[in-house]
């Protein structure tokens, strides 16, 4: 009985690992450009396929494998292979490396003015033709191409360079592109080889999120005039680079981005013909040699192509920064002198400062009647951070609710608050969030306090039984605050992977950037959010980064020869370290390091003319690598580069 009972759990063993070694991942293939195999096909497609024909059985088609084709950004494929398969093509000597595929994340109308851009003929828009020419591709959610932020009037023809194409898809066709968008695809692959179920939004260049029509609106979107989120912020809502065309390439879903739809975007992207690629997403940092972005960003570089990426939101922790590759211009975030107050005045009469753009058309007897303030915590956390279904109604009907932030998102606390029956919403700040103030369009009476205020409040409510307490909304303040300051969330450096550069370069407006929104979303995001807004808010290194790309544009106007080094040089050179006050710039309350702000913060006007640039070639970014101990290999599979390496007794020599 007993050596029956060894066979059978042997043989469950073996079969587990059978399965296991059958399990399809998904991987990115990095072939040599010069590989011994090549010359025996006609295209590079066909010898990508060929990798695949050697590991899979006779009887299956490689191409029901094969993802994508890469050839302007790198030279392979992304594929789904077993780990059988991965150790075989592990050992073809036409293989340089083989990576898995990587799940990143999305970064998440006054700014242009506060950054000294505006309609004056003398100014620098007029002297680079609003960024005319030129063409920004926007890797991220989509676009809403409906928005008046698209709207091409005044725009001139599409550049003759201009190789791209309008793709159709669901609720999405090639009228919706116009001389303001003039291309627009989506990548699904490698998300689907992860998710293979139907994704529940548009499979198409249409945005569902929201995300990618703001970014892409505020790197180049035309002129709305009295643009406003319900009456907050009213005024010219404009693109950094309102004449520049912009190029869409939708390559993030509902569960993230994937390397390898990421790859294939940038892929066709430079052979499509953009000047600037703009890439609001990220992860944590990890070499260079396994990042993709690096890698395929080496190849825009060399192509002329000026790549902007976002820092990272894992600020205020040091060396979190990601898109670190020196070749990148790598953005963070700042806040603008812009406040939309919302103070909490309690029922023993001390006032806490707050924000909110809780519409004020829509105030009800909150701003002016107190509440009963509650604060559900009992060792429950679902209740103090106000997770859906935590709330009992019979604790918080008719009540001002606090809500600690953390776990879910800030408007979705305001939803829980609002299906429980709660009156008002304030949304607390935590030791890890500090004094970081990104605000939100509520759903009901709500505001965001500080780390030392829900102190306060919390002590306030501890201390009494009947506390009490109402929110009085202030509108649109600006020009009281001091600013720029580095935003709390904004990732540092030093770089993790090479602390021998500076990172990030620049830090550019990023804390409640309003821009253009979809018309099938409310202005929270929420399915529950009824209202519908030509545009919202958002806060991130994801609304840092276009900026930096409309910036970029502009130069690029003016200067049409200069490479993506001399451009992100003249940003970097023209930087501001002070405040509109006069006063270094802020990380919390001490001056700014260069690993929080870079060389400071954005100054386009100046960076048109900067007097001074510093170039990089790009053997001199191949000699950095070596010098900072990359070997032979690791260099290669970045830049695809060997001649150029120095062998002066360091690393490079091994291979």
């Amino acid at each position: 009985m007993e050596s029956k009972l060894q066979f059978f759990f042997l043989t469950l063993f073996l079969l587990i690992l059978t399965i296991h070694a059958q399990t399809l991942g998904t991987y990115i293939v990095q072939l040599h450009p010069h590989g011994t195999t090549k010359s025996l096909f006609t295209t590079k497609l066909q010898w990508h396929l060929s990798f695949i024909q050697q590991t899979i059985s006779s009887d299956e088609d490689p191409s029901s494998r094969l993802l994508y084709s890469y050839r302007s950004a790198m030279d392979g494929f992304a594929a789904q292979l077993t780990e059988t398969e991965l150790e075989y093509l592990q050992k073809h000597p036409d293989v340089i490396s083989i990576r898995p595929d990587r799940q990143l994340q999305i970064q998440t109308t006054y700014s242009y003015k506060f950054l000294g851009l505006n309609a004056a003929k003398e100014n620098g828009w007029y002297q680079a033709g609003f960024g005319h020419g030129t063409i920004i591709g926007v890797l991220d959610t989509g676009v809403w191409p409906e928005s008046p932020s698209f709207n091409d009037h005044d725009m001139p023809p599409v550049p003759k360079k201009w190789k791209g194409i309008c793709q159709s898809g669901k609720a999405f066709n090639s009228s919706n592109c116009n001389r303001k968008l003039i291309g627009a695809r989506y990548f699904t692959k490698g998300h689907f080889a992860v998710s293979p179920t139907r994704i529940p939004e548009y499979l198409s260049p249409r945005d569902s999120s929201g995300h990618g029509t703001h970014t892409s609106s505020t790197a180049g979107g035309v002129p709305v005039p009295m643009a406003s989120v319900f009456g907050y912020a009213k005024g010219v809502a404009r693109g950094m680079a309102p004449g520049a065309h912009i190029a869409v390439y939708k390559v993030c879903w509902f569960n993230g981005c994937y390397n390898s739809d990421i790859m294939a975007a940038m892929d066709v992207a430079i052979r499509d013909g953009v000047d600037v690629l703009s890439l609001s997403l990220g992860g944590f940092p990890v070499p260079l040699y396994d990042d993709s972005i690096a890698i395929g960003s080496f190849r825009a570089m060399e192509k002329g192509i000026s790549v902007i990426c976002a820092a990272g939101n894992n600020g205020p922790m040091a060396m979190s920064v990601a898109n670190d590759a020196p070749w990148i211009a790598t953005i963070g975030a700042s806040t603008l002198d812009r406040k939309f107050p919302a103070i909490v005045r309690m029922g023993n009469g001390k006032v806490l400062y707050g924000e909110s753009m809780y519409p004020v058309n829509n105030r009800i007897s909150s701003n002016s009647k107190e509440l009963e303030l509650v604060y559900l915590t009992g060792g429950d956390s679902e209740s103090q951070f106000c997770l859906k279904g935590s709330l009992p109604k019979d604790k918080v009907q008719g009540k001002m609710v606090v809500c600690d932030r953390g776990v879910n998102g800030r408007s979705e606390k305001g939803q829980a608050v609002k299906e429980a029956g709660g009156a008002a919403m304030i949304l607390t700040n935590t030791e890890l969030n500090l004094e970081e103030d990104s605000v939100d369009v509520h759903l009901l009476p709500a505001t965001l306090v500080g780390f030392d205020e829900s102190v306060t409040l919390k002590s306030y409510i501890n201390s009494t039984t009947m506390p009490l307490a109402r929110i009085e909304f202030g509108g649109t303040v600006i020009g009281k605050s001091r600013a720029p300051a580095v935003a709390i969330f904004s990732a540092r450096g030093p770089s993790f992977t090479n602390p021998s550069i500076l990172k990030p370069d620049v830090i550019a407006p990023g804390v409640n950037i309003i821009a253009a929104w979809p018309q099938n979303l409310g202005p929270t995001g929420l399915p529950e959010d009824t209202r519908r807004v030509n545009f919202s808010v958002m806060s991130g290194t994801s609304m840092s980064c276009p900026h930096a790309s409309g910036i970029a544009a502009l130069i690029r106007s003016v200067h049409k020869k200069w490479s993506p080094a001399a451009i992100k040089s003249a940003m970097m050179t023209t930087a501001d370290v002070i405040d509109h006050k006069g006063k270094p710039i802020l990380d919390e309350d001490k001056p700014a390091t260069s690993f929080a702000m870079g060389a400071g913060n954005v100054n386009p006007q100046r960076a048109l003319n900067p007097g001074l640039i510093y170039d990089i070639k790009p053997d001199d970014y191949v000699n950095h690598l070596c010098s900072i101990g990359y070997t032979k290999s690791e260099i290669f599979s970045i830049t695809h580069r060997n001649e150029n390496v120095q062998q002066e007794g360091n690393k490079c020599g091994k291979s």
